[in-house]
């Protein structure tokens, strides 16, 4: 089954000036590796369970990159995939395949740490009938190993714990939801108010996390988000242990003072525009 979502994949062309700038908005990034063939390498800041990917083209295997890759860096770049973790990719494959989805084999996948730990799993993605912005993924190798590639995962200074709920533009909010639902094997939720992006939104509760797709309503960070790059993620929203813990680090390191809003629960959640994050939103919600 689905469980989770495993990792988000923002796309730059500066590898080394994305880290500085996650890096001064309070996570701990490290070297992630490179990609054997694929053309690319990354960093990553891991949290409790999951964890944030940059994603460059490497230098020394730039013509291995893919083509779709280098024009999304072209056109600026940013948030570009949802990664959503089974627990069993053939069952999932094969589940979905049944509910009519256009979804690949799952095909094996891996990368050497700068540490030299090798990484495995298994991912598969959506085909043309069903282009939407996730792919599944597997891992072989364990959580309690893949966690040992960084020191102290999840002692972020800006207290970020987890990856709460990635946000998706989309034209048609209903028709959107009806997509997903297929796709994810879950029921199409209610839709509700977003009050901080300003749209209409459903989510889908993939365990402790969540997938929203959102059509604008007003001016905001959905509005903008369409206008700049058309349907697609344009946001995360990560659980932390100290809101203000987190302003205070972005405050003391040369970032703008984020903005505030409140949210449809009634939490208080802060959010750095894409100017700041490599191309996307980054929302952080808790305590104070």
């Amino acid at each position: 089954m689905l469980t989770r979502i495993d990792h988000i994949m923002i796309c730059v062309p500066d590898l080394q000036h994305a880290i500085v700038t996650y890096t001064r908005l309070g996570f701990r990034v490290h070297p992630g590796g490179v990609h054997p063939g694929q053309g690319t390498q990354n960093a990553i800041a891991f949290h409790q369970d999951d964890y944030l990917e940059l994603l460059a083209v490497n230098p020394a295997e730039a013509e291995a990159a893919s083509p779709r890759l280098v024009d999304f860096i072209a056109a600026g770049g940013g948030f570009r995939y949802v990664s959503v973790q089974s627990d069993d990719l053939t069952a999932d494959v094969a589940a979905m395949r049944a509910r009519g989805v256009d979804v690949s084999d799952p095909i094996d996948g891996g990368r050497r740490t700068p540490g030299g730990q090798e990484l495995r799993w298994r991912a598969a993605s959506l085909g043309p009938r069903h282009p939407l912005p996730i792919f599944f993924i597997q891992h072989l190798t364990s959580l309690v190993e893949r966690r040992r590639q960084v020191p102290n995962p999840g002692d972020h200074p800006n207290g970020v714990l987890r990856t709460d709920r990635v946000y998706i533009a989309v034209e048609d909010v209903n028709q959107a939801a009806q997509t997903y639902s297929r796709v994810l094997g879950l029921p199409v939720p209610r839709l509700q108010h977003g009050n901080v992006i300003k749209a209409e939104m459903a989510v889908f509760d993939i365990g402790a996390t969540g997938i929203a797709v959102a059509q604008p309503t007003e001016a905001g960070p959905t509005a903008e988000a369409f206008a700049r790059r058309g349907p697609g993620p344009f946001q995360v929203l990560y659980r932390t242990r100290s809101m203000e813990a987190g302003a205070r680090w972005i405050g003391h390191h040369g970032m703008p003072p984020p903005a505030r809003g409140t949210r449809n629960t009634g939490e208080q959640a802060i959010l750095v525009g894409p100017e700041d994050a490599c191309g996307l939103y980054i929302g952080f919600v808790g305590p104070p």
